[in-house]
């Protein structure tokens, strides 16, 4: 009997792009998984995986993404705790996925973490309205303003759990497959930071790439295959080179798959 497969996708900003080559090789080779779990670019990519839209249809709509496209200013962004609002992102996700769906109406199970600023923990979100919950997922700290959800206030997961593997593991999966489109950030880094800014994201990177190491060790015996894209020093605050993260995404996928179909037969 064929194992239940579950997949985790990762945060990675303009890197997560990489999930959608990833899921494309899958469809290709006809694997498709039974639970996805996703945060941040993980989770806005998951979602519409498991909404049953093709993965060639989200590469054609990223193809022609710009901030001015997912992002407005915030008119005051120390009031809104952050300089941009995800208004158009939701827009452009409701015209995929639907504004009103939920996720008991997603064809496959997914769940998504975000962490609450109030109580520090992640939270996984697994009810209610999909498009609040992968907005939450992707709201960075400082760059979007934080989502008000039942008490909470509720930012990017990745800053506590980048890979959801143990929400993946929770809701019954048998072969778990990571995807960590970011990788070891501190040995990526092109170059030392140059401003306030690049020093903010930089001590980002370099904390969550030292929590994300510490739970794979962690969860070791849950995970199948840990797998990451060669994208080099890509800069995941950039919207720009999203077809080389796709290929390299798709690569991966291609290089991987009779490894899963035969993992799935185990």
């Amino acid at each position: 009997m064929r194992k239940k497969l579950g997949l985790a996708l990762g945060a990675g900003g303009a890197r997560g792009v990489a999930h959608i080559g990833f899921l494309q090789a899958l469809e290709e080779a006809d694997i498709h998984a039974d639970f996805v779990t996703g945060c941040s670019m993980g989770s806005i990519v998951g979602a519409c995986y498991c909404a049953g839209i093709p993965m060639s249809v989200v590469h054609d709509a990223v193809s022609q993404i710009k901030l001015s496209r997912i992002a407005t200013l915030n008119a005051n962004p120390l009031r809104a705790c952050g300089l941009f609002r995800l208004n158009r992102a939701r827009k452009l996700l409701e015209d995929y996925i639907g504004a009103e769906t939920t996720f008991a109406d997603l064809k496959t199970p997914f769940r998504c973490v975000a962490t609450d600023l109030i109580s520090g923990k992640t939270v996984c979100l697994s009810e209610g309205s999909v498009i609040d919950a992968i907005i939450a997922s992707s709201s960075v700290p400082g760059a979007f303003s934080p989502v008000e959800r039942e008490g909470m206030l509720l930012v990017d997961g990745g800053v506590i759990e980048r890979v959801p593997v143990r929400e993946n593991k929770q809701m019954g999966a048998e072969v778990i497959v990571a995807v960590d489109v970011l990788g070891d950030l501190v040995t990526a880094a092109a170059e030392p930071p140059a401003n306030l800014i690049d020093t903010f994201l930089r001590y980002i990177d370099v904390i969550d790439t030292r929590v994300t190491q510490s739970k794979r060790r962690s969860r070791r015996k849950d995970i199948a295959l840990w797998l990451v894209p060669a994208l080099g020093d890509m800069d995941q605050y950039k919207v720009k080179n999203l077809e080389f993260a796709y290929q390299k995404g798709y690569e991966l996928g291609r290089a991987n798959v009779e490894k899963i179909g035969a993992l799935l037969e185990e």
